[in-house]
């Protein structure tokens, strides 16, 4: 495990030397470092399950067959693209919710000279992935297919961040607009499908199968990232002794 971490982490340094080396930045030295900065402080600093487990899901649907170095790289990408519109959302996130700390440190908008910058930091982290995808993938007969798949679990993602900010707004204590459906909804949308569901589809796409004939699979892990959820709220409301 330790091994395929360290290979996933060289895939990060391969795509990140790419994107700041983009003719965007060609005359723009300021620019690129600023890139270099944001990247290492938003992507990468996680626990990086989500993007880990493409690869072992790609790994459990050859069934056992060992993964060729160019496997590897691509499974490798398609989860560093998920790390990337995680570190997306939780850039945005933490300037919506007006928060101090993630993963140990500072929130981005709160680095010094960093502020509202990070609002456009998070726009340039989600088109990085198209980046990305084109050109990693292009070539591939599932590109159009993962293209279409990150857009939509974008979308759910965001409507369900929609569904948590309007019914917890800033100075209102309404617990009438809470139910276990609205909390369903806004786990699901908000976590589930870009938790647990974006790592197996992408693996999927890769094996060469379509993502509709296996419609089970995606209510099983979408029931799975509700019922973390609910553990991890269940850990965090527990009353002290």
């Amino acid at each position: 495990m330790s091994d395929l971490r360290s290979k996933f982490l060289q895939v990060y340094e391969v795509l990140k030397s790419e994107l700041t080396n983009d003719s965007a930045f060609e005359w723009d030295d300021t620019s690129r470092q600023w890139l270099h900065q944001m990247l290492d402080y938003n992507v990468p600093g996680g626990k990086l399950n989500r993007g880990l487990s493409v690869i072992d899901s790609y790994s459990l649907l050859k069934e056992g067959q060992e993964l060729t170095d160019d496997e590897i790289f691509l499974a490798s990408t398609l989860g560093w693209c998920i790390e990337w519109l995680q570190a997306y959302f939780l850039v945005l996130d933490d300037i919506m919710d007006n928060s101090h700390t993630r993963r140990g440190q500072p929130c981005w908008f709160r680095v010094p000279k960093v502020g509202m910058i990070a609002a456009n930091d998070g726009i340039i982290l989600r088109n990085h992935i198209p980046r990305i995808l084109k050109n990693h993938f292009r070539d591939k007969k599932y590109y159009v297919d993962l293209l279409d798949l990150f857009n939509e679990v974008e979308f759910q993602t965001a409507s369900g961040q929609m569904i948590d900010l309007i019914t917890t707004i800033e100075g209102e204590k309404d617990l009438s607009k809470y139910s276990l459906d609205l909390h369903r909804r806004i786990v699901q949308y908000k976590t589930a499908y870009y938790s647990f569901y974006l790592s197996v589809a992408c693996a999927l796409l890769m094996s060469g199968v379509k993502l509709e004939d296996h419609i089970d699979v995606k209510n099983i892990l979408i029931d799975m990232g509700i019922y973390f959820q609910v553990q991890v709220s269940a850990i965090y409301f527990q009353p002290s002794n």
